[in-house]
């Protein structure tokens, strides 16, 4: 063998071992798999009747349409050039491999938080897990001057916060899962933190106050997630596994987060949530917006049916024989309303919405029966949607504001 043979069989050789060693295994893409339901990738990169991960889902901004992208493997319209660096660029800093700047839609200031390893995972999964697709997703088409995409540089700089994760002192193991799970992959706080001005996060980390204290998101409330006083470990681990639990029920976005994400996540990492979200300090209780009909008062007038309030009278013909004069519901069927965050919240919209469309839960692997609360919005005229979501706020120990038609108006509008 000449020494030209030899170093090309040498270099051939050195370059498949490089190849396989580069690889990654089944148990690594495995790996990112869960890694990507825990992030809800698969909810915003995949739309109706479009390949998984193809992107083109259309998310309203306020400023215009964004499109999601297509993350799939595809060489030329998906991520399938993109090097594991690029990637993690890309997932951390909100930055495409041709330098430019994606929406803060896509939730890296999150991400931002995920370790190196589990990027690898995530990579690993996306350029060897996932089918590639062609498909190409709509244009995001934003108004002048957010459809300026150099901007959000700026944005990024004084708002974004790209600092890896880190452990409060005194936490668990438990714990620190949880808080790394939900302040990262589940980035929790898009939603459920207030936004400032620049509809930036007013918080970052769990050793903020203001840190998953609620808010409002698109004029829907968010409740707070900080320490979850009503619901002990086990509700919380019930909700985000099944979308319900012996009180409550999920609506709104929080049922595709239930769907695609949280139904999915393993036991142990679903009490880590549940530990560390109880372990948070509580948003300290405001005032009652009015005094409250009180308990007994409620049971006794709906038990009664005598001199009913309108709203009182529509509760009996179209809410008792699910939720019962009590206001208690059934367990893990029909949720409680005394107390219901959703019903006490500040602004009703989530509530009227309920009212007017309905709601579902998601069929899961442990919850697979759907269950359907009917809409009423053909049913009842926004004065009596009105009266009806007062009585809801004001009936029983909840202690909310009234409803004006104005209120109901709005919501059926959109």
């Amino acid at each position: 063998m000449n020494k030209l043979t030899q170093f090309l069989t040498t270099a051939v050789l050195a370059l498949a071992g490089a190849a396989v060693h580069a690889a990654p295994d089944q148990a690594q893409i495995q790996r990112g798999e869960y890694l990507a339901r825990a992030g809800d990738c698969i909810a915003c990169h995949s739309a109706p009747g479009k390949p998984a991960f193809a992107g083109g889902l259309a998310i309203d901004s306020g400023h215009g349409i964004i499109y999601s992208t297509n993350i799939t493997p595809d060489k030329k319209n998906g991520i399938g050039g993109y090097s594991e660096q690029q990637f993690a660029d890309a997932v951390r800093k909100g930055v495409r491999a041709d330098g430019t700047h994606l929406y803060p839609a896509m939730p890296y200031t999150s991400y931002a938080k995920v370790s190196d390893a589990d990027i690898k995972a995530l990579y690993a999964f996306f350029q060897s897990g996932v089918k590639p697709s062609t498909y190409v997703p709509p244009a995001t088409s934003m108004s002048f001057p957010f459809n300026m995409r150099w901007g959000m540089g700026v944005w990024n700089y004084f708002f974004a916060d790209s600092k890896p994760f880190v452990a409060q002192a005194g936490w668990s193991d438990q714990i620190k899962q949880g808080a790394y799970l939900v302040e990262g992959l589940g980035h929790c706080s898009s939603c459920h933190t207030p936004r400032g001005f620049a509809m930036n996060e007013k918080a970052s980390n769990s050793g903020q106050s203001n840190f998953l204290a609620g808010g409002e998101l698109n004029d829907w409330p968010v409740p707070s997630l900080r320490g979850l006083p009503r619901w002990s470990e086990t509700q919380i681990v019930d909700y985000l596994q099944t979308g319900r639990n012996n009180g409550a029920a999920v609506a709104g976005e929080m049922t595709s987060v239930v769907e695609h994400s949280t139904a999915h996540l393993q036991d142990a990492d679903l009490h880590a949530i549940a530990a560390y979200l109880k372990a948070l300090p509580p948003v300290p209780a405001r005032g009652p917006a009015v005094k409250p009909q009180g308990k007994e008062e409620t049971v006794r007038k709906l038990s009664a049916a005598v001199n009913l309030t309108l709203g009182e009278r529509l509760y009996l013909d179209n809410c008792a024989a699910c939720h019962f004069v009590t206001g208690k519901g059934a367990s893990r069927v029909f949720p409680e309303l005394d107390g219901a965050t959703v019903i006490n919240a500040d602004n009703p919209t989530a509530l009227v919405n309920v009212i007017l469309h309905g709601a579902r839960t998601p069929s899961t692997d442990k919850a697979p029966s759907i269950l359907v609360m009917p809409g009423f919005s053909r049913r009842l005229s926004d004065s009596e949607a009105a009266a009806l979501a007062t009585f809801l706020r004001q009936g029983w120990s909840n202690s909310a504001a009234a409803v004006t038609e104005r209120d109901v108006a709005k919501v059926r509008a959109k």
